[in-house]
């Protein structure tokens, strides 16, 4: 089972372009993670508790913890829809409210392509 995995909005593309090379290499491999193995570890793929569906891929470097935020459309689809680097243990809410708003607007707008 491959996953499919897109960007809505520019703020994930726009993160991945100011990390360094080998920064956007880790993203590559988490991501290929995320779109090629059925089970993918939680240490790379987690579900947000108390969220509107909104999952964390987490990327680790050795000077960083990344998140990239999404979610989950018809089964094999995922969304990205905002990045960031992790400061503290909790997610910030601020970037939770931030996917949830894009994931609002992006059923809107798939409804809206239906009509």
């Amino acid at each position: 089972m491959e996953r499919e995995i897109i960007f809505f909005g520019d703020n994930v593309i726009d993160f991945y372009k100011s990390q360094d090379s080998k920064v956007q290499l880790k993203i590559e491999y988490v991501l290929d993670l995320v779109r090629f193995e059925r089970q993918v570890p939680i240490k790379f793929f987690k579900k947000l508790e108390s969220t509107n569906g909104i999952y964390e891929v987490r990327v680790i470097t050795s000077q960083k913890s990344i998140r990239i935020l999404c979610f989950q459309d018809e089964g094999t689809l995922v969304v990205l829809t905002n990045a960031f680097v992790k400061k503290t243990q909790k997610t910030p809410k601020n970037e939770i409210r931030i996917a949830e708003f894009l994931k609002t607007e992006y059923l809107k707008q798939k409804e809206d392509e239906k009509r």
